[in-house]
């Protein structure tokens, strides 16, 4: 997980942010990114990876530790932007904004998937750099613990909809309730099927 970044550091960089976002796919709720700076020769007692790939509570002990060692920032784009600019973009927004957020300015920036968010710093995007990159780990980490943390405080003001469970994503729980109850605010008015209800 560190052979992408000791290159970096091979030649000469000494900040390295990974950054990823949550929250691509679902039906309601905002897209959250991050940005890890995560220290040269820092070792994590946790398991760092593809935050798909671990439990809720591996996770969590894994950020826990990464916002205690390392730089990290994030970034919230909501619904309405989703809808205005569509996912892709709104994902590349969030990016961008949690990385200008971090306290220490990166002097390179993996970025996990296939686009490179507008920054100004040198940047090198890694199709599943989740899987690759250290940072980029660290950060689909922090990046899907608080996005979940948002959707189970967004549950308590729509308990109908069970967005504490499945986190705005479309399963048939979901999508009973929003067949049920219609969609609430926090639903892409984009998003199939909630695009077909308005």
């Amino acid at each position: 997980m560190w052979r992408i970044e000791q290159s970096i550091f091979d030649q000469g960089s000494k900040f390295i942010a990974g950054v990823d976002e949550a929250g691509r796919g679902p039906l309601a709720g905002p897209v959250v990114a991050a940005a890890v700076i995560v220290p040269k020769y820092c070792c994590f007692d946790s398991k760092v990876t593809d935050s798909k790939k671990l439990s809720a509570s591996q996770r969590q002990k894994a950020y826990e530790e990464i916002i205690a060692k390392c730089i990290y920032a994030y970034a919230v784009v909501g619904e309405k932007k989703i809808d205005e600019f569509n996912i892709l973009q709104a994902s590349l927004l969030a990016m961008a904004n949690a990385v200008n957020k971090l306290s220490q300015k990166p002097d390179w920036v993996l970025v996990d998937g296939a686009h490179k968010p507008a920054l100004a710093f040198p940047m090198q995007a890694i199709i599943k750099g989740d899987s690759l990159s250290i940072s980029i780990a660290s950060a689909s980490i922090v990046a899907k613990v608080i996005r979940d943390s948002i959707m189970i405080e967004l549950d308590q003001e729509y308990p109908q909809y069970g967005f504490a469970i499945h986190k705005g994503y479309g399963t048939k729980s979901h999508l009973q309730a929003i067949s049920a109850y219609g969609p609430c605010p926090i639903h892409r008015k984009t998003f199939q099927p909630i695009k077909g209800i308005f």
